[in-house]
């Protein structure tokens, strides 16, 4: 290290250092600042999207109306549009209204749709588990069983369990049901679906 013998030899030893290395520095200062606003502009974009996102999803969602098809059209163009979240909550929306009017094949295209949608595990099981749901309802069990498998998570555990019960009992497999709902009886997670599963299974019993 140098040594200095007074605050002269220090304040040349400063403007040495500036003059070896003055356009280094400025070069390393622009390019900060230039990444700064950088940064800001695209968090601000983002932010930006996010909001006309958003309206652009309430905008389309207030247009639904019970039982006039036609108000569906522009949830469907929103839905394929937008690879998203928002995408998955308006597909959401579309199949429950295609499954209130016994459109089944249609909300499980709408499920399967939204699956592609999101990366988050929790909102991949919801829609699984919804997928499911209407798969039993189609008497196609076996997809329904292969869509449970998919589901991850100890918290869905008993919800699934409830499900494959149901998907083994449509296909006449007693024993499976009852097997299904007594381990996610047994979990007890929930007492509420506790409860419920263990009267499935004492009327099963009988």
């Amino acid at each position: 290290m140098e040594i200095y013998e007074n605050e002269n030899d220090q304040m040349e030893a400063v403007k040495r250092f500036f003059a070896e290395n003055g356009k280094a520095l400025a070069v390393g200062v622009v390019l900060g600042v230039a990444a700064l606003i950088g940064w800001r502009f695209w968090n601000n974009h983002q932010a930006e999207s996010a909001r006309e996102l958003s309206l652009a999803y309430d905008n389309a969602m207030s247009s639904v109306k019970a039982d006039d098809a036609k108000s569906l059209a522009p949830v469907e163009k929103f839905a394929a549009d937008n690879k998203n979240i928002y995408g998955v909550f308006a597909s959401l929306e579309l199949a429950q209204q295609h499954v209130d009017k016994n459109q089944l094949d249609k909300a499980a295209q709408l499920l399967s749709q939204a699956q592609a949608g999101t990366k988050d595990e929790n909102m991949k099981a919801i829609v699984s588990l919804r997928l499911a749901r209407v798969q039993v309802q189609q008497k196609q069990a076996d997809a329904a069983l292969a869509t449970l498998d998919t589901i991850k998570g100890e918290g869905w555990a008993m919800i699934v369990a409830d499900l494959r019960g149901e998907a083994l009992l449509s296909k006449g497999d007693k024993q499976g049901a009852l097997d299904a709902w007594r381990k996610g009886a047994a979990l007890n997670t929930s007492p509420a679906l506790s409860e419920m599963l263990q009267m499935k299974i004492n009327n099963l019993s009988v």
